[in-house]
Protein backbone atom coordinates (compact mmCIF):
# COMPACT_ATOMS: atom_id res chain seq x y z
CA UNK A 1 0.00 0.00 0.00
CA UNK A 2 1.37 3.34 -1.02
CA UNK A 3 1.77 6.21 1.37
CA UNK A 4 -1.03 8.06 -0.31
CA UNK A 5 -3.44 5.10 0.07
CA UNK A 6 -2.55 4.71 3.74
CA UNK A 7 -3.11 8.42 4.32
CA UNK A 8 -6.51 8.34 2.59
CA UNK A 9 -7.60 5.36 4.67
CA UNK A 10 -6.49 7.01 7.89
CA UNK A 11 -8.28 10.22 6.94
CA UNK A 12 -11.47 8.33 6.18
CA UNK A 13 -11.25 6.54 9.54
CA UNK A 14 -10.74 9.80 11.36
CA UNK A 15 -13.71 11.39 9.58
CA UNK A 16 -15.89 8.43 10.36
CA UNK A 17 -14.78 8.52 13.99
CA UNK A 18 -15.64 12.19 14.19
CA UNK A 19 -19.00 11.60 12.61
CA UNK A 20 -19.72 8.74 15.01
CA UNK A 21 -18.64 10.90 17.93
CA UNK A 22 -20.89 13.70 16.73
CA UNK A 23 -23.76 11.27 16.31
CA UNK A 24 -23.15 9.86 19.78
CA UNK A 25 -22.91 13.36 21.25
CA UNK A 26 -26.05 14.47 19.45
CA UNK A 27 -27.86 11.32 20.53
CA UNK A 28 -26.71 11.78 24.12
CA UNK A 29 -27.75 15.42 24.03
CA UNK A 30 -31.14 14.49 22.60
CA UNK A 31 -31.59 11.78 25.19
CA UNK A 32 -30.50 14.12 28.01
CA UNK A 33 -32.94 16.78 26.84
CA UNK A 34 -35.78 14.26 26.72
CA UNK A 35 -34.90 12.98 30.14
CA UNK A 36 -34.81 16.54 31.48
CA UNK A 37 -38.19 17.25 29.93
CA UNK A 38 -39.53 14.03 31.40
CA UNK A 39 -38.17 14.88 34.84
CA UNK A 40 -39.54 18.42 34.53
CA UNK A 41 -42.99 17.10 33.64
CA UNK A 42 -42.78 14.65 36.52
CA UNK A 43 -41.78 17.51 38.89
CA UNK A 44 -44.71 19.61 37.69
CA UNK A 45 -47.11 16.74 38.27
CA UNK A 46 -45.69 16.23 41.77
CA UNK A 47 -45.99 19.96 42.61
CA UNK A 48 -49.51 20.06 41.20
CA UNK A 49 -50.47 17.05 43.33
CA UNK A 50 -49.01 18.68 46.44
CA UNK A 51 -50.74 21.97 45.65
CA UNK A 52 -54.02 20.20 45.02
CA UNK A 53 -53.69 18.30 48.28
CA UNK A 54 -52.92 21.56 50.10
CA UNK A 55 -55.93 23.28 48.53
CA UNK A 56 -58.20 20.38 49.39
CA UNK A 57 -56.94 20.26 52.99
CA UNK A 58 -57.30 24.04 53.43
CA UNK A 59 -60.75 23.93 51.81
CA UNK A 60 -61.80 21.15 54.14
CA UNK A 61 -60.52 23.10 57.13
CA UNK A 62 -62.24 26.30 55.98
CA UNK A 63 -65.42 24.39 55.29
CA UNK A 64 -65.28 22.92 58.78
CA UNK A 65 -64.57 26.30 60.36
CA UNK A 66 -67.26 27.89 58.20
CA UNK A 67 -69.77 25.31 59.38
CA UNK A 68 -68.84 25.87 63.01
CA UNK A 69 -69.24 29.63 62.60
CA UNK A 70 -72.50 29.23 60.69
CA UNK A 71 -73.71 26.78 63.33
CA UNK A 72 -73.05 29.36 66.05
CA UNK A 73 -74.41 32.31 64.09
CA UNK A 74 -77.63 30.53 63.19
CA UNK A 75 -77.97 28.91 66.61
CA UNK A 76 -77.99 25.30 65.45
CA UNK A 77 -77.45 22.44 67.89
CA UNK A 78 -77.12 24.51 71.06
CA UNK A 79 -78.01 23.33 74.52
CA UNK A 80 -81.26 24.93 75.70
CA UNK A 81 -80.57 28.12 77.69
CA UNK A 82 -83.01 30.73 78.94
CA UNK A 83 -81.59 33.68 80.84
CA UNK A 84 -81.61 37.46 81.16
CA UNK A 85 -78.83 39.81 80.17
CA UNK A 86 -78.38 43.27 81.64
CA UNK A 87 -76.88 45.96 79.42
CA UNK A 88 -75.55 49.05 81.19
CA UNK A 89 -74.11 52.36 80.06
CA UNK A 90 -70.61 50.93 80.64
CA UNK A 91 -71.09 48.07 78.16
CA UNK A 92 -69.84 47.87 74.59
CA UNK A 93 -69.95 45.22 71.87
CA UNK A 94 -66.98 43.41 73.38
CA UNK A 95 -68.41 43.18 76.92
CA UNK A 96 -71.81 42.19 75.53
CA UNK A 97 -70.15 39.36 73.56
CA UNK A 98 -68.45 38.26 76.78
CA UNK A 99 -71.77 38.17 78.65
CA UNK A 100 -73.44 36.18 75.87
CA UNK A 101 -70.51 33.77 75.80
CA UNK A 102 -70.58 33.29 79.57
CA UNK A 103 -74.31 32.53 79.42
CA UNK A 104 -73.79 29.94 76.66
CA UNK A 105 -75.58 31.91 73.94
CA UNK A 106 -72.58 32.41 71.60
CA UNK A 107 -69.48 30.24 71.25
CA UNK A 108 -67.21 32.56 69.26
CA UNK A 109 -67.02 36.02 70.78
CA UNK A 110 -64.81 37.41 68.03
CA UNK A 111 -67.26 36.31 65.35
CA UNK A 112 -70.24 37.83 67.19
CA UNK A 113 -68.30 41.10 67.47
CA UNK A 114 -67.48 40.98 63.74
CA UNK A 115 -71.12 40.25 62.93
CA UNK A 116 -72.21 43.03 65.28
CA UNK A 117 -69.96 45.58 63.58
CA UNK A 118 -71.39 44.65 60.19
CA UNK A 119 -74.94 44.92 61.59
CA UNK A 120 -74.23 48.22 63.44
CA UNK A 121 -75.19 46.56 66.70
CA UNK A 122 -73.80 49.25 69.01
CA UNK A 123 -76.22 51.83 67.60
CA UNK A 124 -79.13 49.39 68.07
CA UNK A 125 -78.42 47.62 71.36
CA UNK A 126 -79.76 49.62 74.27
CA UNK A 127 -79.48 49.82 78.03
CA UNK A 128 -81.86 47.50 79.82
CA UNK A 129 -82.52 43.94 80.95
CA UNK A 130 -83.58 41.46 78.29
CA UNK A 131 -84.84 37.87 78.29
CA UNK A 132 -82.81 35.83 75.80
CA UNK A 133 -82.45 32.16 74.92
CA UNK A 134 -80.28 29.81 72.88
CA UNK A 135 -82.86 29.51 70.09
CA UNK A 136 -81.98 33.06 69.05
CA UNK A 137 -79.44 33.53 66.26
CA UNK A 138 -77.04 36.48 66.26
CA UNK A 139 -79.51 38.81 64.56
CA UNK A 140 -82.34 37.80 66.89
CA UNK A 141 -80.14 38.48 69.92
CA UNK A 142 -79.29 41.94 68.63
CA UNK A 143 -82.95 42.64 67.87
CA UNK A 144 -84.00 41.47 71.33
CA UNK A 145 -81.45 43.78 72.97
CA UNK A 146 -82.39 46.76 70.81
CA UNK A 147 -83.69 49.87 72.54
CA UNK A 148 -84.02 53.00 70.44
CA UNK A 149 -84.76 55.01 73.58
CA UNK A 150 -81.37 54.31 75.17
CA UNK A 151 -78.84 53.01 72.67
CA UNK A 152 -75.22 52.64 73.78
CA UNK A 153 -74.04 55.41 71.44
CA UNK A 154 -76.87 57.90 72.01
CA UNK A 155 -76.42 61.32 73.62
CA UNK A 156 -79.86 61.13 75.20
CA UNK A 157 -81.83 58.39 76.91
CA UNK A 158 -85.56 57.94 77.31
CA UNK A 159 -86.65 56.41 80.60
CA UNK A 160 -90.09 55.30 81.78
CA UNK A 161 -90.31 55.65 85.56
CA UNK A 162 -92.94 53.25 86.94
CA UNK A 163 -95.67 54.36 89.30
CA UNK A 164 -94.84 53.38 92.86
CA UNK A 165 -91.06 53.72 92.63
CA UNK A 166 -89.48 55.45 95.60
CA UNK A 167 -86.70 58.06 95.39
CA UNK A 168 -83.89 55.50 95.74
CA UNK A 169 -85.36 53.28 93.04
CA UNK A 170 -85.72 56.23 90.66
CA UNK A 171 -82.12 57.28 91.28
CA UNK A 172 -80.94 53.71 90.63
CA UNK A 173 -82.89 53.65 87.36
CA UNK A 174 -81.42 56.97 86.24
CA UNK A 175 -77.94 55.73 87.13
CA UNK A 176 -78.50 52.53 85.15
CA UNK A 177 -79.40 54.47 82.01
CA UNK A 178 -76.48 56.89 82.30
CA UNK A 179 -78.34 60.07 83.29
CA UNK A 180 -75.71 60.45 86.01
CA UNK A 181 -74.20 58.40 88.80
CA UNK A 182 -76.27 57.29 91.78
CA UNK A 183 -73.80 59.07 94.06
CA UNK A 184 -74.23 62.45 92.35
CA UNK A 185 -78.00 62.08 91.97
CA UNK A 186 -78.34 61.15 95.65
CA UNK A 187 -76.22 64.14 96.65
CA UNK A 188 -78.47 66.43 94.60
CA UNK A 189 -81.61 64.90 96.10
CA UNK A 190 -80.20 65.47 99.59
CA UNK A 191 -78.60 68.88 99.23
CA UNK A 192 -79.68 70.78 96.11
CA UNK A 193 -81.98 73.80 96.31
CA UNK A 194 -85.27 73.12 94.51
CA UNK A 195 -87.41 76.18 93.91
CA UNK A 196 -90.85 74.66 94.44
CA UNK A 197 -93.35 75.55 97.14
CA UNK A 198 -93.95 71.87 97.93
CA UNK A 199 -90.25 71.04 98.54
CA UNK A 200 -88.95 71.94 101.98
CA UNK A 201 -85.34 73.09 101.50
CA UNK A 202 -85.00 73.25 105.27
CA UNK A 203 -84.98 69.43 105.21
CA UNK A 204 -81.71 69.18 103.28
CA UNK A 205 -79.94 65.95 104.09
CA UNK A 206 -83.23 64.05 104.21
CA UNK A 207 -83.99 62.07 101.07
CA UNK A 208 -87.68 61.83 101.95
CA UNK A 209 -88.15 65.53 101.15
CA UNK A 210 -88.57 64.49 97.49
CA UNK A 211 -90.67 61.39 98.19
CA UNK A 212 -94.05 61.60 96.50
CA UNK A 213 -93.08 64.52 94.26
CA UNK A 214 -90.96 62.80 91.58
CA UNK A 215 -93.78 62.21 89.12
CA UNK A 216 -93.68 58.81 87.38
CA UNK A 217 -93.71 59.28 83.62
CA UNK A 218 -91.54 58.87 80.51
CA UNK A 219 -88.67 61.34 80.27
CA UNK A 220 -85.85 62.06 77.86
CA UNK A 221 -82.60 62.97 79.59
CA UNK A 222 -79.16 63.89 78.37
CA UNK A 223 -76.43 61.40 79.17
CA UNK A 224 -74.44 62.79 82.13
CA UNK A 225 -77.06 65.48 82.67
CA UNK A 226 -76.67 67.78 85.66
CA UNK A 227 -78.20 65.73 88.50
CA UNK A 228 -80.22 68.56 90.08
CA UNK A 229 -81.56 69.52 86.66
CA UNK A 230 -82.51 65.93 85.90
CA UNK A 231 -84.47 65.61 89.16
CA UNK A 232 -86.08 68.98 88.50
CA UNK A 233 -87.62 67.56 85.33
CA UNK A 234 -89.68 65.18 87.49
CA UNK A 235 -90.59 67.94 89.94
CA UNK A 236 -91.61 70.21 87.06
CA UNK A 237 -93.89 67.48 85.74
CA UNK A 238 -95.47 67.00 89.18
CA UNK A 239 -96.05 70.74 89.43
CA UNK A 240 -97.76 70.72 86.02
CA UNK A 241 -99.93 67.69 86.86
CA UNK A 242 -101.21 69.35 90.04
CA UNK A 243 -103.86 71.37 88.22
CA UNK A 244 -106.01 74.02 89.85
CA UNK A 245 -108.84 71.49 90.05
CA UNK A 246 -106.69 68.95 91.90
CA UNK A 247 -105.30 71.58 94.26
CA UNK A 248 -108.84 72.78 95.07
CA UNK A 249 -109.76 69.19 95.98
CA UNK A 250 -106.67 68.97 98.19
CA UNK A 251 -107.63 72.17 100.00
CA UNK A 252 -111.19 70.97 100.58
CA UNK A 253 -110.12 67.47 101.71
CA UNK A 254 -109.02 68.50 105.18
CA UNK A 255 -105.57 67.02 104.49
CA UNK A 256 -102.34 68.67 103.37
CA UNK A 257 -100.81 67.98 99.97
CA UNK A 258 -98.12 65.86 101.63
CA UNK A 259 -100.76 63.78 103.45
CA UNK A 260 -102.77 63.28 100.25
CA UNK A 261 -99.59 62.11 98.51
CA UNK A 262 -98.86 59.82 101.45
CA UNK A 263 -102.31 58.24 101.12
CA UNK A 264 -101.86 58.04 97.34
CA UNK A 265 -98.48 56.32 97.79
CA UNK A 266 -100.05 53.71 100.09
CA UNK A 267 -102.76 53.12 97.48
CA UNK A 268 -100.12 52.82 94.73
CA UNK A 269 -98.18 50.17 96.62
CA UNK A 270 -101.30 48.15 97.49
CA UNK A 271 -103.47 48.31 94.36
CA UNK A 272 -103.85 45.53 91.82
CA UNK A 273 -104.65 48.26 89.29
CA UNK A 274 -108.44 48.01 89.49
CA UNK A 275 -109.27 48.79 93.11
CA UNK A 276 -107.65 52.11 93.99
CA UNK A 277 -110.89 53.76 95.17
CA UNK A 278 -111.81 50.80 97.40
CA UNK A 279 -108.34 50.73 98.98
CA UNK A 280 -108.64 54.48 99.54
CA UNK A 281 -111.96 53.87 101.31
CA UNK A 282 -110.35 51.33 103.67
CA UNK A 283 -107.59 53.81 104.53
CA UNK A 284 -110.02 56.63 105.26
CA UNK A 285 -112.38 54.36 107.21
CA UNK A 286 -109.51 53.27 109.46
CA UNK A 287 -108.19 56.82 109.86
CA UNK A 288 -111.58 58.30 110.72
CA UNK A 289 -113.13 55.52 112.81
CA UNK A 290 -111.92 53.45 115.73
CA UNK A 291 -113.71 50.35 114.49
CA UNK A 292 -111.83 47.09 114.99
CA UNK A 293 -108.49 48.52 113.85
CA UNK A 294 -108.07 51.45 116.29
CA UNK A 295 -106.87 53.89 113.59
CA UNK A 296 -104.03 51.57 112.60
CA UNK A 297 -103.62 51.11 108.85
CA UNK A 298 -101.51 47.91 109.15
CA UNK A 299 -100.08 48.28 105.62
CA UNK A 300 -96.93 46.18 105.20
CA UNK A 301 -95.64 48.27 102.29
CA UNK A 302 -95.05 51.14 104.72
CA UNK A 303 -93.08 48.91 107.09
CA UNK A 304 -90.96 47.65 104.18
CA UNK A 305 -90.17 51.26 103.28
CA UNK A 306 -89.19 51.95 106.89
CA UNK A 307 -86.94 48.90 107.00
CA UNK A 308 -84.99 50.19 104.01
CA UNK A 309 -81.90 48.08 103.32
CA UNK A 310 -82.77 45.84 106.28
CA UNK A 311 -85.64 44.33 104.30
CA UNK A 312 -84.55 40.97 102.90
CA UNK A 313 -87.57 40.07 100.77
CA UNK A 314 -89.84 38.48 103.37
CA UNK A 315 -91.16 40.09 106.55
CA UNK A 316 -90.00 38.27 109.67
CA UNK A 317 -91.40 38.44 113.19
CA UNK A 318 -88.46 40.68 114.04
CA UNK A 319 -89.39 43.00 111.16
CA UNK A 320 -93.01 43.19 112.35
CA UNK A 321 -91.75 44.43 115.73
CA UNK A 322 -89.28 46.90 114.23
CA UNK A 323 -89.77 50.28 115.86
CA UNK A 324 -90.19 52.81 113.06
CA UNK A 325 -92.93 55.40 112.47
CA UNK A 326 -93.52 53.57 109.18
CA UNK A 327 -94.69 50.48 111.12
CA UNK A 328 -98.42 51.06 110.76
CA UNK A 329 -99.29 48.07 112.93
CA UNK A 330 -97.41 49.75 115.77
CA UNK A 331 -98.37 53.38 115.17
CA UNK A 332 -101.73 54.95 114.45
CA UNK A 333 -102.46 57.11 111.45
CA UNK A 334 -100.33 57.86 108.42
CA UNK A 335 -96.59 57.36 108.06
CA UNK A 336 -94.56 60.58 108.31
CA UNK A 337 -93.93 60.83 104.55
CA UNK A 338 -95.08 59.25 101.31
CA UNK A 339 -93.52 55.81 100.79
CA UNK A 340 -93.38 56.05 97.00
CA UNK A 341 -94.14 58.34 94.09
CA UNK A 342 -97.76 57.78 93.06
CA UNK A 343 -99.26 58.21 89.63
CA UNK A 344 -102.19 60.45 88.82
CA UNK A 345 -104.79 57.67 89.19
CA UNK A 346 -103.77 57.00 92.79
CA UNK A 347 -103.75 60.72 93.60
CA UNK A 348 -107.27 60.96 92.18
CA UNK A 349 -108.33 57.94 94.26
CA UNK A 350 -106.93 59.59 97.40
CA UNK A 351 -109.06 62.64 96.62
CA UNK A 352 -112.18 60.69 95.55
CA UNK A 353 -112.37 57.44 97.54
CA UNK A 354 -115.25 55.02 97.18
CA UNK A 355 -117.89 55.31 99.89
CA UNK A 356 -117.86 51.92 101.62
CA UNK A 357 -117.89 50.28 105.02
CA UNK A 358 -114.78 48.24 104.24
CA UNK A 359 -112.02 47.97 106.83
CA UNK A 360 -110.15 44.93 105.53
CA UNK A 361 -108.95 43.43 102.27
CA UNK A 362 -106.85 40.43 101.23
CA UNK A 363 -105.43 39.14 97.97
CA UNK A 364 -107.10 36.08 96.49
CA UNK A 365 -105.67 33.43 94.21
CA UNK A 366 -107.59 35.16 91.44
CA UNK A 367 -105.03 37.98 91.86
CA UNK A 368 -107.58 40.57 92.94
CA UNK A 369 -108.28 42.02 96.37
CA UNK A 370 -111.36 40.92 98.28
CA UNK A 371 -112.86 43.50 100.65
CA UNK A 372 -114.58 42.93 104.01
CA UNK A 373 -116.46 44.97 106.58
CA UNK A 374 -115.49 42.95 109.65
CA UNK A 375 -112.43 41.15 110.94
CA UNK A 376 -114.44 37.90 111.16
CA UNK A 377 -115.19 38.03 107.43
CA UNK A 378 -111.56 38.82 106.71
CA UNK A 379 -110.27 36.00 108.93
CA UNK A 380 -112.66 33.52 107.30
CA UNK A 381 -111.31 34.39 103.85
CA UNK A 382 -107.68 34.25 104.96
CA UNK A 383 -108.19 30.72 106.31
CA UNK A 384 -109.92 29.58 103.12
CA UNK A 385 -108.44 27.97 100.02
CA UNK A 386 -109.15 31.18 98.05
CA UNK A 387 -106.51 33.20 99.92
CA UNK A 388 -103.29 33.78 98.00
CA UNK A 389 -101.17 33.82 101.14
Amino acid sequence: MSYEDNYDQTARWDAESVREAEVRTQHHATRSSAERQKLKRKGKRRRFALWLAFVLIVSAILAGVGWLLADDMCSFNKDPVETTIEITRDDNLSTIANKLHEDGLVRYKWFFKLFGKVRHAESRIGIGTYAVNSDMDYDALINRMSNKNASLTANTVKISIPEGYNVRQIIALMDKYGVNTAEKLTDAALNADFNYSFIDNNKKGDLTRLEGYLFPDTYEFFVDEDPAHALSRLLDNFNTKMSDEIMQKVESSGYSLNQILTIASLIEKETDGTDRENIASVIYNRLNNVGETYHKLQIDASLIYGLGENYTGMLTSSDLNYNTPYNLSMYEGLPPTPIANPGLASIQAALDPAQTNYYFYALGKDKVHHFFKTYAEHASFVSSSQYAG
